[in-house]
């Protein structure tokens, strides 16, 4: 009996609270860049059963929420991972999960869409529904065009390397003008 494999039950719970405890130490160990964790903490969710495309969801929302601008191959390798759990499941899809677990956490972090984003969305509640402004409206009727639909519209493809604001167009309602929800500079200038 001695040299018989012990081997112990996985401690978790699918629909209680260590199922919300590992998921969130999970998300927070890609998020602190902690690969070992992240791995450990996916392991213990599928080996104690947890459906794969729970944590493949998940690992997608990381991709945007806490990786972002930073790596964009983050998001299209998330999808691709919830992509083969659906094609492949488990066991097989496990080692996809788990790849796909240690590049977010290895990844660059930026937290900029998600910050903005949030920021649009206290916005829309708190103020009023600007109309969309006459010079970006669609005009598919000749009655739109003559109610002025369109009209002004600069179409940016035709003055290359210029953008809007170079242009004096602007996309956001007039009241709105001054808003920024976005970090000044881009992604790729920071």
């Amino acid at each position: 009996l001695s040299e018989i494999p012990q081997s112990r039950a996985v401690s978790y719970d699918k629909t209680g609270e260590e199922h919300y405890n590992i998921i969130s130490a999970m998300h927070k160990a890609v998020r602190g860049s902690d690969a070992d964790a992240a791995l450990y903490w996916m392991g213990r969710m599928l080996q104690g059963g947890e459906d794969p495309k729970y944590v493949a969801r998940r690992l997608i929302r990381i991709a945007s929420e806490d990786v972002g601008l930073a790596d964009p191959t983050a998001l299209p390798l998330a999808v691709a991972a919830f992509q083969a759990v659906e094609r492949v499941g488990m066991p097989e899809c496990d080692m996809c999960l788990a790849q796909c677990v240690v590049h977010l956490a290895r990844a660059p972090k930026s937290v900029e869409v998600y910050k903005a984003y949030n920021k649009v969305k206290e916005y829309i509640k708190t103020h009023r529904n600007e109309p969309v402004p006459f010079q970006i409206r669609n005009a598919p009727r000749k009655a739109m065009a003559e109610w002025g639909y369109g009209e002004g519209y600069l179409y940016n493809p035709d003055y290359a390397h210029k953008s809007g604001e170079e242009l004096g167009q602007s996309y956001l309602p007039d009241g709105m003008k001054h808003m920024k929800f976005l970090d000044e500079r881009r992604s790729d200038e920071k």
